[in-house]
């Protein structure tokens, strides 16, 4: 039955599931339908767009990364091959397909008693992020229940951390009622909150650098097309520093700084036929909430869990995100006790700022410096899981290229928080084990409690970055 269903899932694919998810949902809030089926066919459309730019884009830039690694010379044993052999591997392991299947029951569960207030079924897509979690602590443990408990752990305070900064997110992105609860791009709103006293003391929220003060400031080469290119050229020099008296070089260089302009122009127009998805959707609760404050209740606001390609694209996200592609390749050099070599997923760099963006409204130097600090601690993260998670990928039905020795996914293992999770569980130690269940519970309690107040510092601190 598993087998079936998985089969199911990837035959149809994301630009079909999440569409008829959409539709449902629509139907229960009861939009109409002939909005309703406009929204599941925007949508598909815009998750279709998603794949194509990225698609397109990914080898493009994969290749400057190598290039780029390769003129550094360095050699660190741990070799980051991207996130797909992670997620192929947690669809082979019999915790990561049981999760796929019976997580999404309980995402829909714990929505619909309250516990959550993000419906993650509508992005079951991410899952294979708490998936390949489990498949690791089942490869090391070989205790099933364990494994699977430790995916829907990761599951409950993912959603958590999602709904802590969703009211952001929804309003950075301009998406309404939306936030993204994907594992591995989610944990990074922690340093962005614990970290912001210390930016602002050093004066960072002074230093106007937003896509909106490049526009103000330098005119034409302020847009994010101009900008796209300017950073392109950048990016292509530094993949070609070894070749660049070759013309050939130099036609890499300027074919990738239009290249990465087309997608900062492209992405933006993407989103908004996708953020169609969502309006409908969006009135609906807001429509809902309305009546509730004219009956005197409490709004129960809730957000649609989204793909985080949406925000891929978005001018503070892709700059920061592909300026932190060579910061990340120094760290990994001059780190001391780093074995990770972090190389295909540096590409998946603005999924991971996404939430620090929102956090910081865009302050470009506060993102890169959230960036530097966490993804420094993942690069440790990653280090120590790296024969783990080889071992784990090479038997659930992934193929180590020829030539390397260990493996990671830069995307999902290097992760300071799911590493700490992971190595409590794995130690089956009740007490560690029992200190991330107190404090999740802890968190929840606060959330459910105070969110209002929650919010409403994450916007005042946020306002702080503002021209």
């Amino acid at each position: 039955m598993l087998e079936t269903l998985n089969n199911f899932f990837t035959i149809f694919g994301a630009s079909i599931i999440v569409p008829i998810i959409i539709f449902i949902i629509a139907l229960f809030l009861h939009v109409k339908f002939s909005k309703a089926i406009m929204s599941a066919f925007y949508a598909g459309v815009g998750l279709t767009g998603f794949n194509w730019v990225i698609a397109e884009f990914t080898p493009i830039v994969t290749k400057i990364v190598r290039q780029m690694v390769n003129n550094t010379g360095i050699k660190l044993p741990v070799v980051d091959i991207g996130w797909q052999a992670g997620s192929l591997a947690s669809f082979g392991s019999s915790v990561g397909i049981t999760f796929f299947i019976f997580g999404l029951v309980f995402e829909l569960t714990i929505f619909a008693l309250g516990i959550t207030k993000v419906f993650m079924a509508s992005n079951l897509w991410n899952n294979f992020g708490f998936m390949i979690w489990g498949t690791l602590a089942y490869y090391v443990t070989h205790n099933f229940w364990l494994s699977l408990s430790l995916s829907f752990f990761m599951l409950l305070y993912t959603l958590v951390i999602a709904e802590i900064q969703a009211d952001r997110w929804s309003e950075y992105f301009e998406i309404k009622n939306a936030t993204v609860a994907s594992l591995h791009n989610i944990e990074q709103t922690i340093p962005a909150i614990l970290l912001d006293p210390l930016w602002n003391l050093l004066g960072f929220n002074k230093v106007k650098l937003t896509p909106e003060v490049f526009k103000d400031r330098l005119g034409v080469f302020g847009e994010p097309t101009s900008l796209g290119v300017i950073l392109g050229i950048i990016i292509g020099i530094l993949g070609n520093l070894n070749n660049l008296t070759d013309i050939d070089a130099w036609g890499e260089i300027l074919k990738f700084a239009i290249q990465l302009a087309a997608v900062m122009t492209i992405f933006p127009l993407i989103t908004d036929v996708f953020a169609k998805a969502f309006i409908p959707l969006a009135d609906a609760i807001d429509s809902r909430q309305k009546e509730e404050m004219k009956e005197k209740t409490h709004p129960k606001r809730w957000f649609l869990g989204i793909d985080d390609g949406v925000g891929y694209g978005e001018p503070a996200t892709i700059i920061s995100g592909m300026v932190l592609i060579p910061i990340m390749v120094l760290l990994a050099f001059v780190l001391p006790g780093n074995r990770t070599l972090p190389v295909v997923d540096l590409i998946a760099l603005p999924f991971m700022v996404e939430s620090i963006v929102a956090i910081t409204r865009g302050n470009i130097l506060k993102i890169i410096a959230n960036g530097v600090v966490w993804f420094s601690l993942g690069l440790y993260a990653s280090s120590w899981l790296g024969s783990i998670y080889t071992e784990a990928v090479s038997h659930y039905g992934a193929t180590i290229p020829t030539g390397v020795v260990l493996i990671t996914s830069f995307n999902l293992m290097a992760r300071p928080l799911n590493a700490l999770v992971f190595a409590a569980f794995i130690s089956q130690n009740p007490l560690w084990i029992g200190i991330c269940l107190v404090t999740y519970l802890v968190l929840l309690f606060l959330l459910r409690r105070y969110r209002s107040q929650i919010w409403n510092y994450l916007r005042k601190m946020s306002e702080k970055n503002i021209n």
